[in-house]
This record gives C-alpha cells, sequence and structure tokens, in this order.
C-alpha cells in the first residue's frame, strides 16, 4: 500500500525520500520487504504521502495495470500514478458499495474471443446490449444517464494529460465503475463511455481476453451509438463536412466518428474519406470540431447522490467520509464533489 501511495503521488522512490527524511534505499528495501522500518520512519513516510491512515492497512486487491483509452505515448511514470490513483478510488468506491449493500442491476456479459470474428461479435454485444437496454432504438441521448439507470458509476478524473482518455473497472467483479478524463469534450466522452462499457461486457469478465481488445472496444462503441440499421438511413456517397455537421447534431458524436462509421459500413470509399479528413485540416477542424458543434457535456450524479445519503444517513463531517475514502479533505472534496 506504501508502493501504491507512493505512484498514486507521483514519487520515485528518491522523491518520496526527499519528501519524508527517509533514506531511499531504506524505502526500496521496504517496499521489497527485506527491511522493517521503525514506527518513527513509516510515520514520517506516511506523513509524507497524505492519504487517509486507514489506507496502508486496507486489504483489498490492488488492481493490475490494465489496458487504458489513451493516445500514444503516454509516459510510463504518468500511467503509473494513474493506475494507482484509480486503485485508491476503487478502494473507497468499493467500501461505499459494500456498506450500503448496492444491488448489483442490469450488467450484460457478451465475451468475445474469436479474433477472426472479432467485428462482427463486438456488433452483435452491441446490439444486445442496446436490446435490453434501449429497446424502441434511435439516438442515445444521455449515454450517462443510460449507463446509471444499469447501475455503471462514472467519476471524471483528472489525469494530468489530455493523452488518457479512460479506465473502466468492474470492482469485485461485480460493480462497474468507468473513470474518464474531465477534459473530454461531450462527443469524445460519450463515445469513450460507449468504448469502456464494451470493455466491461465483452472482456473484464473473458478469460480468454486478450491484453489490447481496443479494436473491439472501437467497434462496439460505433456500433452502440450508430446502429448499423439506423445511421445508413442518414448517410449517402454524397458525404461531406457540411452533411456531417447536420448528423453530429442529431447522433451527438464527432464528425471524425461519423466518417469512420460511414468507410466502415461501405458507404463511401477510403479515399473519399481522406478527401473529406484533408477538408478538416483546410479548414483546421481536425483537431477541434467547430465550438457551435459542440455537444453537451454529460456528468452523472449517481455516484454523488450514493456518497451524499451514505454520509448523512451516518451523520459524517467532511473529514471521516473523506478518511472513508482513504483521502485527506480537499482531495476527496476535488474528486467527488
Amino acid at each position: 500500500m506504501i508502493t501504491l501511495a507512493r505512484e498514486a503521488r507521483g514519487y520515485s522512490q528518491a522523491d518520496l525520500a526527499e519528501v519524508s527524511g527517509v533514506s531511499r534505499q531504506s524505502i526500496s528495501r521496504f517496499e521489497l520487504d527485506d527491511l522493517q522500518l521503525s514506527e518513527g520512519f513509516i510515520n514520517n513516510i506516511i506523513s509524507a504521502l497524505k492519504f487517509a491512515d486507514s489506507l496502508y492497512y486496507n486489504q483489498a486487491e490492488v488492481l493490475p495495470p490494465a489496458m487504458y483509452r489513451k493516445r500514444d505515448n503516454v509516459p510510463a511514470k504518468l500511467l503509473a500514478k494513474t493506475n494507482a490513483l484509480i486503485n485508491v478510488y476503487s478502494f473507497g468506491i468499493g467500501r461505499l458499495l459494500h456498506s450500503i449493500d448496492y444491488k448489483i442491476r442490469n450488467v450484460p456479459s457478451y465475451p468475445t474471443s474469436i479474433p477472426d470474428k472479432s467485428r462482427e461479435s463486438a456488433e452483435i454485444a452491441a446490439a444486445f446490449t442496446r436490446k435490453m437496454w434501449n429497446p424502441k432504438g434511435g439516438v442515445i441521448t444521455n449515454l450517462t444517464k443510460v449507463l446509471e439507470e444499469n447501475g455503471f458509476l462514472t467519476l471524471p478524473v483528472d489525469f494530468e494529460t489530455e493523452r488518457i482518455d479512460s479506465r473502466s473497472v468492474l470492482i469485485d467483479d461485480k460493480y462497474p465503475v468507468i473513470f474518464y478524463n474531465k477534459k473530454l469534450l461531450g462527443d469524445r466522452l460519450r463515445f469513450t463511455l460507449a468504448y469502456e462499457l464494451g470493455h466491461i461486457i465483452m472482456h473484464t469478465r473473458n478469460p480468454l481476453t486478450r491484453w489490447d481488445d481496443s479494436h473491439e472496444a472501437n467497434v462496439f462503441a460505433a456500433e452502440f451509438l450508430m446502429p448499423k440499421e439506423e445511421i445508413l438511413k442518414d448517410l449517402d456517397n454524397d458525404l461531406d463536412v457540411e452533411k456531417l455537421a447536420v448528423l453530429k447534431s442529431k447522433w451527438l458524436v464527432s464528425m471524425h466518428a461519423l466518417l469512420y462509421r460511414a468507410e466502415d459500413l461501405k458507404v463511401i470509399t477510403e479515399n473519399q474519406k481522406r478527401y473529406i479528413i484533408n477538408r478538416f485540416n483546410q479548414l483546421q477542424i481536425r483537431r477541434r470540431e467547430p465550438k457551435e458543434l459542440d455537444v453537451a457535456i454529460e456528468r452523472g450524479q449517481l455516484l454523488r447522490d450514493l456518497i451524499t445519503k451514505y454520509r448523512s444517513k451516518q451523520k459524517m463531517n467532511v473529514k471521516q467520509i473523506a478518511e472513508f475514502f482513504y483521502m485527506n479533505e480537499d482531495e476527496f472534496l476535488s474528486t467527488f464533489s
């Protein structure tokens, strides 16, 4: 837990040695279980890391490094910090859900395991989930609300970079939580949530899953948000930037996502896609689509409501609820408020 807390602060062993006054060699040997430090030295380390003391006696299983929705070239140290923080957040959320006896709701499972049919399997999984959750069809206008209605928790997180979009976890193999970058724009957020939904449904409980199943998750997200049977009614081979802008307002996904969906469904050719991407570049909207087309940013309420109700029932002040989540007050408020 000390190693986890150190990584969550973004500290190397040398960094922790500097802020705690304990030698780097002693910290290294202690983390390897090769040295027993005095109580005073341990208290120095704990004080420097600024988590609640209860964290270090927590018996929860540490989540292994996992697949993030991210762009290339994220520094390993930042990924380690992000993974450690998500562990700490998961400990607290799991503790809350156990305390309130949170009922597992509608979390489908549709494992995929045949590599040469991964696209077909992901599309079937998405259609299966849509039928369960959105039987009337059409655009899912508020994906976060649909997720929460089916027992999923979401939490916006400061990943300290725009290169990491999200990570999903299944706490205790039953409670689905999606952590996502609080800086995401509305269209990318929706696709990210659908992507992580696909991971949970297809991969998290699948012993045959491969390390990198991002392609399947992307296919799932595209079919879930833009189902083939319905999106084809809006696509044609005369697709251009102006039509994509209109469709973005309807389907609430990026123009890029619509463009790639049109190519995947063979509505347009790769050359047509390339031409439109060049138009994006000419109009300087490839990295940032026009602000007037921005999709509303969805923010979940379920986790916050659960915390508020539990805190009220237990008559906890801010310090007490923060310690319940293994945090100091400021960090708790900035994370969960």
